[in-house]
């Protein structure tokens, strides 16, 4: 068995949970959460820091569902400490932080995985294999929509960029864009468009890549998350996520499921094992420079011709 510890109690906790209780692979071993409330009730030994659990040993592997912001500084002491870690995407918040941990993990040979729960979807699964020995994918659409305040519980945090890297592009972004390379495998970014609130918050996004469309919402009223292929030869074949699975965020159940099964054969393989966080990560980092530019040019033909920066992004 797989001795592994969860550092993080939040909203997507209890999905990793219960797929560790119903696999034959792994053994929850320990816990971590700074808030002991969160720690009450569990059956295993708890910590209010992830240091003192991985000081305390006895385990082969680490699951991280933090916050974005310290996903890097605790994924580099997990790597130190010579443990393979999952962290729940995004890899990071920052593309060098990013590098930082592949490089880390490379040299400590053991793995990094990165968490991306929808390409276990049971409907995307299904679609992906009928594609075996169909016409050549010539697009893809993948929509994520959601109103993110139905989705976040009591984890604040997301609704601050600086502790979730950003909004939309940032934490629901990397599991759309894994979809993309899931049936595309590498894709190029070629634009970003991108709506934020009075707050600063990217609420909304299409990123337009090579071959496919992403589309983000995070004020969307209900839930759309779905997968449409277009073929060559005019075929277009979907995938709706959420068809089959009626309850609120019924699907997580057998996904991470999936995802644990994956992380298994990552902890076997160590240093050899290869996901898609990074370059999910780059492209994100690269939406928000592009966003960025543009802002830059369209502040700066405001200046030339006597305007005060109107319709520049807040």
């Amino acid at each position: 068995m797989i001795r592994v510890g969860v550092v993080g109690l939040g909203v997507i906790s209890r999905f990793y949970l219960a797929a560790v209780e119903r696999s034959r692979a792994f053994e929850l071993a320990a816990v971590c959460d700074l808030d002991p409330a969160a720690l009450a009730g569990i059956t295993v030994p708890g910590y209010r820091d992830h240091r003192g659990m991985l000081a305390a040993g006895g385990l082969d592997a680490v699951i991280v569902t933090a916050p974005n912001d310290v996903h890097a500084s605790v994924c580099r002491e997990v790597l130190d400490a010579g443990l393979p870690v999952c962290v729940e995407k995004p890899l990071a918040t920052g593309l060098l932080d990013g590098e930082n941990l592949v490089a880390r993990a490379a040299r400590r040979d053991v793995a990094l995985f990165t968490a991306f729960h929808r390409r276990y979807n049971a409907n995307v699964r299904a679609l992906h294999e009928a594609l075996a020995g169909r016409a050549p994918i010539a697009s893809v659409t993948v929509r994520y929509l959601e109103r993110i305040e139905e989705h976040v519980g009591g984890d604040r945090w997301y609704l601050d960029t600086a502790r979730c890297g950003g909004g939309c592009v940032a934490d629901n972004g990397p599991n759309a864009l894994d979809l993309v390379q899931l049936f595309l495998g590498s894709v190029a970014l070629r634009s970003a468009r991108i709506t934020r609130d009075a707050n600063g918050v990217d609420r909304q996004a299409t990123l337009v890549l090579e071959n496919a469309v992403v589309e983000l919402d995070w004020s969307f009223p209900g839930e759309v998350k779905d997968i449409e292929v277009t073929l060559t030869d005019g075929t277009v074949l979907r995938a709706d996520m959420l068809d089959g699975f009626p309850e609120f965020k019924e699907s997580l159940w057998h996904e991470y499921d999936g995802l644990l099964r994956d992380f298994e054969e990552a902890v076997r393989k160590g240093g050899a094992w290869r996901d898609s966080g990074l370059t999910t990560l780059s492209i994100v980092d690269e939406c928000y420079r592009k966003e960025c530019d543009a802002r830059g040019r369209a502040e700066a033909g405001d200046h030339r011709h006597g305007g005060e920066g109107a319709g520049a992004s807040p």
